[in-house]
């Protein structure tokens, strides 16, 4: 067993961004979203953009404003819909046993149709880098990841809650050079609290083929091999398939317990407040000096620190018939207590991640340096997909490795390793 200081709120960088909904494949019974898309006087768009979220699947609207995305398998889904002069759209869809219809009303994009005057911001260069550090990730294919139309992009910052938030009225243009795809990107939300060391977004992603020479597109399919292989997407597809261990992961369970080696609250407030009363004077002096009321002070200070809880790790290994049942055709589900903490044996963590990137995990002197994720449930239970998409995907933090992979290294639901793409 190991313990080691809770970082759950940090998880927040997790992966709605990789946990998206199903697709066609995988033997299952296909079906079609179809609708029309219409303005705010319910007049027929023609030429709107259709994208599937998650997904290369796209269409555009015919003269009639009418659209079919066809080969859909069961699941849940996000529709984008996109028009020059209009807001972007985002339309649930969830089909369980036949085809479903929509219709989609786009209203005015105010900010287009006319002249904007924007207010100069001093911090806004050190805004957007923040949003790309947490947004784009950090990984080495983040060094070839671009965003296009930063032009987009507001920033906001709360000085009062220490929040910084990012919107974008137009779906984000962002071109991976190292994975080889153009993706189109509806922010729903973003948010950095500092206050908490909080991060969180959430939107939809449409990819695009990038186009390159054979070659180069050799190179392409080799690394998004690598970026598939360990990641979240990978995990719910072999748990999915009960081919975890086969597939290279070990399955423990995490819980958290009260640290008793550390102080009770009140004893700890107490002696802070009493050093601090009327009379006592702190002594600012320089290095290699001190005193008896700066030490005390400190040593309180560093109480206060320290975490009200420890993980602690069961060793036992965890069986995926028993962790996800099935419940209902082409979808299964789990729920557990604590988290799961997902070892990858076939994955290596670099020195830069464990070093430097915050997000690594603690692990027995034992174990190598595998890949390491971890698995929280805010609301279960989780119900997946055979392609590894989640129903609920907000309803699940993900840690370690697979908090640290972003934008950068994901590649679109359909996507399948070992095969050539068209």
């Amino acid at each position: 067993m190991i313990g080691y200081i809770s970082q759950m709120m940090k998880w927040y960088s997790c992966c709605v961004l990789l946990l998206f909904f199903s697709f066609n494949g995988f033997g299952q019974n296909l079906f079609s979203i179809s609708g029309t898309v219409k303005d705010g006087e319910g007049k027929p768009l023609p030429g709107a953009g259709i994208y599937l979220a998650g997904y290369k699947a796209a269409t555009v609207s015919d003269g009639n404003g009418q659209f079919v995305l066809s080969n859909v398998a069961v699941g849940n889904y996000d529709v984008l819909i996109q028009m020059m002069g209009y807001l972007p759209l985002s339309k649930n869809v969830l089909i369980s046993d036949k085809s479903v219809k929509i219709e989609a009303i786009l209203k005015e994009n105010t900010i287009q149709l006319k002249e904007v005057v924007i207010k100069a911001d001093p911090n806004r260069a050190r805004y957007l880098e923040m949003f790309k550090e947490h947004f784009i990730g950090k990984t080495p294919n983040s060094e070839k990841c671009k965003i296009l139309n930063p032009q987009v992009i507001q920033t906001e910052y709360d000085k009062e809650r220490k929040v910084l938030r990012v919107t974008a009225n137009e779906f984000l243009l962002i071109e991976n050079k190292s994975l080889g795809y153009r993706i189109k990107y509806l922010l729903e939300y973003f948010e950095r609290d500092f206050v908490d060391n909080v991060v969180f977004y959430a939107g939809h992603p449409s990819f695009e083929e990038l186009p390159a020479s054979s070659s180069k597109r050799k190179s392409w399919l080799k690394k998004r091999e690598i970026a598939y292989a360990g990641s979240s997407q990978h995990f719910f597809r072999s748990l999915y398939q009960n081919t975890t261990k086969t597939e290279g992961f070990i399955i423990h369970k995490m819980r958290s317990v009260a640290n008793r080696n550390r102080l009770p609250d009140s004893l700890i407030n107490a002696s802070i407040k009493r050093l601090y009363k009327p009379g006592n004077t702190i002594v600012r002096i320089g290095p290699g000096f001190t005193s008896p009321l700066n030490d005390s002070i400190s040593y309180w200070l560093k109480q206060r620190a320290v975490s009200k809880s420890l993980n602690v790790l069961d060793r036992s290994e965890i069986l995926t018939d028993t962790l996800a049942t099935q419940l209902y055709k082409d979808v299964k589900t789990m729920n557990f207590d604590g988290d799961l903490y997902v070892i990858n044996t076939k994955e290596r963590e670099t020195e830069d991640y464990t070093a430097f990137s915050g997000h690594a995990v603690a692990r027995p002197l034992d174990i190598p340096n595998y890949q390491i994720s971890t698995l929280h449930i805010l609301k279960g239970p989780i119900h997946f997909y055979p392609n590894g998409g989640i129903f609920n995907p907000k309803s699940v933090l993900l840690g370690g490795f697979w908090a640290y992979e972003k934008i950068a290294d994901m590649v679109p639901m359909d996507y399948i390793p070992n095969v050539k793409e068209e």
